[in-house]
């Protein structure tokens, strides 16, 4: 088994006709996108089915209550800045909820949801002013101008969003007549001229455009998007924005992007940044660019991510810490900060055709992206701490939350990034499942689905993916239609499932078994409609430990199911028990009973009063009871409670 596939050039010309949010130009896997995967249940697909049903339809009444939208109306009608609600960025959750709306449409293929998008479109083509500009914060008497305030007026950053709600309404519904994909093309005009060679040296203090442009520049053919972005990217880590309180790396402008090692700053927006610099590495064919950005990655998996795939150990500034800086309870891991990273891996995927990668994506796609939230959809977490010290507090349903204060899931947020942004991401989730290059197809991530496409050469491939996962390990590939020739069929072995298997059961009635090691596994044969390609991932909860350099969990230990971490929360101890009164039993065995995971657990002897501070003793007292544990991200669902990842030792 290896961890990577062979290098391989993309046609561009099927490329911008592929319905997913990123189609490199050149890469080692040519994307599948929402007409060639079709995700038809389980895990992933009842959450799309509440974000459809639900999600989608709570932000809308947001967008619109909260008056984000009706700035719109207020900026065409000339009225502004009188009444305008909202963060400097409250642009961008319009543009947000555009592309969720687009990929979902293009699932769907919805009618009411294709009238609202087009009616928020003509919203927003009413407000864009004649040489591109559109923003409801900036540029009109009455307000700042245009551009004067890069660190944080995030104009540059919303256009980006904007810029990928084009995108992915051309690629779902090309050619369409609505207009957006043009209001897209004259604000991107105007970012280039005002921001171009000859233009403002500088850049946004929110990364996040240099994706957008990149990727607009792959669906319009129009190359001077991409080398804008290339600028951009460039600019960073030369003391351009103002310096503030946390410093320049704050912003990435501290250190080139070529000669950073490890992400650092805000983390949302440095994940941004590297999503969009891989994206500038690849259409320039820049290996030493590309070779950076997969040391950062490496280095900020290894020593700056938590065990959930969540980034960000700093509140104050929503900011990776130093290496090993990853304490449970201080932990910030930002909803968006997982999306961002799922960006940044996903495109390194497509490049390297490391499964790692992958590995990684389905981490944080469980544990940060699922946590978010609420099982109606309608509420969410910002922050996704490991450690709740104190129950939380149930939020007003009809109330806006300060950012990440809500220690339960929110409706909304006064800085409402992650809503928009986990239901963009669930909406186009069926992209990220599985990739194509000349000899076959791989699977990256297992979901019940159709996957119905063609290779290079025309060849038509067709099967169908049946699994429970992750309630249970086996994922099976029956295949629907007879190849003349061989092709390969690559199947994920995550890193943490030693001693998978891998079973080819042939419609002729012959079969074959083998191991298969974390990396790939691989069946090439002239497949035959009826053969069955099965993996069995081994689910037996497992025992994990940290790392002895991160100080804020030593001598404890988590419990991990399949690609599941797990919590104890204390709705599942005794009545008045708390989760920070026990320990893992020395003794204790962990194991898997009526679909939920179990511990033995020793209460400790709590001391209320008088120094914390004694010689050592027994760390626990009285019988080891076994407590059942609860996924992750299911913890919250059951009112307020206490809860922890990581559990001491006895």
């Amino acid at each position: 088994m290896s961890t990577t596939l062979p290098s391989r050039p993309l046609d561009p010309d099927t490329a911008r006709t592929v319905a997913a949010p990123v189609l490199p130009t050149r890469s080692r896997l040519r994307p599948l996108g929402l007409g060639d995967v079709r995700i038809t249940g389980g895990f992933w697909g009842e959450r799309q089915g509440v974000n459809a049903a639900h999600t989608l339809d709570h932000i809308l009444g947001r967008l619109e209550s909260e008056g984000w939208l009706p700035n719109f109306d207020r900026a065409a009608a000339g009225t502004l800045p009188a009444g305008r609600r909202g963060r400097e960025f409250s642009d961008s959750e319009v543009y947000k909820y555009l592309e969720a709306t687009a990929w979902e449409i293009g699932r769907s293929d919805d009618p009411a949801l294709e009238r609202t998008f087009r009616d928020i479109v003509a919203r927003v083509a009413a407000a864009q002013e004649t040489d591109g500009y559109l923003n409801t914060e900036f540029g009109r008497p009455g307000q700042q101008p245009r551009w004067s305030d890069l660190e944080w007026g995030h104009e540059l950053y919303c256009l980006g969003h904007l810029f990928q709600a084009a995108v992915a309404r051309e690629r779902t519904r090309p050619g369409a007549d609505d207009g957006l994909l043009a209001i897209a093309r004259r604000a991107a005009d105007l970012v280039c001229d005002v921001f171009g060679p000859d233009g403002i040296p500088a850049f946004c203090g929110h990364p996040e455009i240099e994706a957008a442009l990149v990727e607009l520049a792959r669906v319009t053919g129009d190359t001077r998007y991409a080398a804008q972005a290339a600028l951009f990217v460039e600019r960073r880590g030369h003391d351009t924005l103002a310096d503030i309180e946390w410093g320049r790396r704050y912003f990435q402008d501290d250190i080139p992007v070529r000669e950073t090692r490890a992400l650092g700053g805000h983390a949302v927006r440095a994940n941004y940044l590297a999503a969009g610099a891989v994206d500038v590495a690849v259409e320039n064919d820049d290996d030493a660019l590309l070779a950076a950005l997969r040391g950062q990655w490496a280095r900020t998996r290894g020593r700056r991510t938590y065990i959930t795939g969540g980034q960000g150990s700093h509140h104050q500034d929503e900011a990776f810490g130093d290496d090993w800086e990853l304490p449970p309870d201080r932990a910030y891991s930002e909803t968006c900060a997982g999306i961002a990273s799922v960006m940044f891996s996903w495109r390194l995927l497509l490049s390297e055709g490391d499964a790692t990668y992958a590995d990684l994506i389905e981490r944080t796609l469980f544990n940060v992206v699922a946590t978010s939230p609420a099982a109606d959809g309608r509420s969410f977490f910002y922050a996704n701490t490991l450690h709740q010290r104190v129950p939380g507090v149930v939020p007003d349903p009809d109330a806006t939350s300060p950012r990440a204060s809500s220690s339960l899931r929110a409706p909304w947020f006064e800085v409402s990034c992650c809503p928009p942004n986990v239901a963009r991401t669930l909406a186009s989730l069926d992209a990220y499942v599985a990739t194509a290059d000349a000899d076959g197809i791989q699977i990256h991530q297992y979901a019940p689905a159709e996957i119905r496409t063609t290779l290079e050469d025309g060849r038509e491939i067709a099967f169908d993916v049946a699994t429970h996962y992750p309630a249970d390990g086996v994922v099976r590939v029956r295949i629907a239609a007879d190849a003349d020739e061989a092709w390969t069929l690559s199947l994920r072995v995550p890193g943490w499932a030693t001693g998978a298997l891998l079973r080819v059961d042939g419609a002729d009635g012959r079969s074959e078994s083998l191991p298969a090691e974390p990396g790939w596994a691989r069946v090439r044969r002239a497949f035959r409609t009826g053969d069955v390609v099965q993996l069995d991932l081994p689910m037996a909860p497992r025992v994990v430990v940290p790392d002895p350099r991160i100080d804020a969990v030593r001598g404890c230990v988590a419990v991990e199911r399949g690609p599941e971490v797990w919590a104890l929360e204390s709705v599942d101890l005794a009545e008045g028990a708390d989760v920070g009164d026990v320990a893992l039993a020395s003794d204790a065995s962990v194991v898997e009973k009526d679909g939920r995971v179990w511990v033995q657990l020793a209460h400790r002897a709590p001391v209320d009063e008088g120094w914390p501070y004694a010689p050592p003793t027994p760390a626990a007292t009285g019988d080891a009871e076994a407590v059942a544990l609860v996924p992750y991200h299911d913890w919250g669902n059951r009112g307020p409670s206490t809860m922890r990842v990581w559990i001491p030792t006895a």
